[in-house]
């Protein structure tokens, strides 16, 4: 009898189907390869006594449950707190400061793009129980893959510099002064404790203790945007009617690019792991992915809120003043103070708590993201606490420097944000561009990648992230760019990145792809 040969593109195909949680869990232990949660972390959603009822063969899903809801509600506020860090504190104060509430349209359109890109990512996370800097891992050549994790870690170092700065200055306003930048920088490193602690007692609980400090925001944040009292016709036109003026082209470009934040990508596809999905049965993924979109959706629709609250308490307080150009978030308390003054507890200690909320929670978010990136990207079998300590580690310390070298109330720290910001902005294609084309493979994906109109959708919603950005980049170079052999090696780089960016975006990923989805089609 002649032998049949099975094409090496095939193998997939012979591997058993998987029915249950439990073979999930065995298969799961069983592999050598970085998970972004074990088995026995993860949530079980459990509601009534047959974990298969309501289900039925062709996918669909039972009715509605607030209280599977709630099972599967935490992943989304986690990720909604990068909305909320001190970066976008102070992008919100400044465009309210300048451009009063005439750019509050601009932010609800930035969150629902967030809300889209963090969609695809929980998306890929459930579809594939992998994160995506591990499906990135196994899409991409070593050099690229290693391209891709640099870039995702700068990105992070970027972001948790600023969130650690806004920490240490809440602490200085708290303090009346008292502990120096430099101090507040060495406490806020000590979070990751904080982190590592509350994850030995469960995911419920680390999602319980953000629910807390996105509480105390949205508190504190909700108090000042009483006592400011702005108009209520003003904040619905701004918000409702789009309007830009070459005098606020830079704030307007500020809000969306502190809105997407590439490790947050990352993160998303990797929280959503934290429940125990088998995604070998269709109508569970598609459950999941259901209540994930409905979690993701209040969770950013709480941060918009916040955000809103402190653009409008700036923009009723400083918009036309001499103060609007030079306020951040070093002053911002004590111009409050000088300008509502008079309450029973100063709202200068209520904007400190505030913005000491946003820059823990945001650090502590940040140590998780780091972990995820490093795992995946690298394959790395680390116990937690020595990749939360790495992790840690790789922001601190340029912070410190930081601390030690920038005086916050000149112009240098302005400066130095804006330097911080442009290096987000370049990672920014490094995380949808992957995301996008992740999500829509057929071998990645399944039948859950996505359809030709979301597809087109979210590729226009990239590419106008892109330029967005790459009109800070420009900004940003035009200005500071002096010297002819600074400006060589800039074009230089310039050439690189965008030659690297070409490269994702050609890159035929279906040819090498290595990684299959498990659900099989029958």
């Amino acid at each position: 009898m002649a032998s049949t040969s099975i094409d090496p593109s095939e193998e997939h195909l012979k591997t058993p189907l998987i029915t249950s949680i439990s073979e999930l869990e065995e298969l799961e232990e069983g592999s050598d390869e970085e998970r972004a949660y074990d088995s026995d972390e993860k949530v079980r959603i459990t509601i009534g006594s047959d974990d298969d009822e309501g289900y039925s063969s062709d996918g669909s899903i039972p009715p509605f449950s607030w209280r599977k809801l709630w099972q599967f509600t935490g992943p989304g506020f986690l990720m909604c707190i990068a909305f909320l860090d001190p970066g976008n504190l102070e992008g919100d104060l400044q465009a309210g400061a300048i451009a009063g509430c005439s750019l509050l349209w601009l932010l609800l359109w930035g969150t629902v793009m967030g809300l889209l890109i963090q969609v695809l990512s929980a998306r890929l996370g459930v579809a594939t129980g992998r994160h995506l800097a591990e499906l990135c891992r196994e899409e991409y050549p070593p050099w690229a893959r290693l391209t891709l994790w640099f870039m995702a870690e700068l990105a992070l170092i970027g972001a948790d510099i600023q969130e650690v700065i806004g920490s240490s200055i809440a602490m200085r306003v708290l303090s009346g002064g008292v502990i120096p930048l430099w101090a507040g920088v060495i406490i806020t490193a000590f979070d990751c404790f904080i982190f590592l602690f509350l994850e030995n007692y469960g995911v419920r609980k680390l999602e319980a203790f953000f629910g807390v400090l996105i509480a105390t925001m949205a508190i504190t944040f909700a108090i000042m945007f009483g006592e400011a009292a702005p108009s209520s016709e003003e904040l619905l036109y701004g918000v409702l009617v789009p309007q830009l003026s070459s005098k606020t082209i830079k704030q307007a470009v500020g809000i969306v690019g502190c809105l997407i934040m590439p490790h947050n990508v990352f993160l998303h596809s990797a929280l959503v792991q934290s429940r125990k999905i088998n995604i070998n049965k269709k109508g569970r993924v598609k459950e999941a992915m259901h209540y994930y979109t409905i979690e993701s959706s209040l969770a950013l629709f709480v941060s918009f809120i916040i955000n809103v609250c402190v653009t409008t308490v700036f923009a009723k307080g400083f918009y036309g003043t001499k103060e609007a150009t030079s306020i951040g978030l070093e002053n911002a308390g004590q111009l409050l103070q000088t300008k509502y003054g008079g309450m029973l507890f100063p709202i200068l200690y209520i904007w400190g708590i505030g913005l000491l909320a946003s820059g823990q929670s945001s650090t502590i978010t940040g140590t998780y993201a780091g972990q995820f990136i490093m795992g995946g990207f690298l394959n790395l079998r680390l116990k937690k606490w020595v990749r939360a300590v790495i992790t840690r580690s790789c922001a601190i310390i340029p912070t410190i420097i930081v601390a030690l070298c920038f005086d916050t109330n000149g112009s240098a720290m302005d400066s130095l944000n804006e330097a911080l910001n442009v290096l987000q902005s370049v990672q920014i294609p490094f995380a949808l561009i992957p995301l996008i084309f992740l999500v829509s493979k057929e071998q990645i994906m399944g039948s859950f990648k996505i359809g030709f109109i979301t597809k087109v959708v979210s590729w226009v919603v990239v590419v106008f992230l892109i330029l967005i950005n790459g009109y800070l980049l420009l900004d940003f170079f035009l200005a500071e760019i002096k010297g002819f052999l600074f400006g060589s090696a800039i074009c230089v780089a310039l050439t690189v990145y965008l030659a690297f960016i070409v490269y994702l975006v050609l890159r035929e990923t279906s040819a090498s792809t290595s990684f299959r989805f498990p659900f099989r089609k029958t």
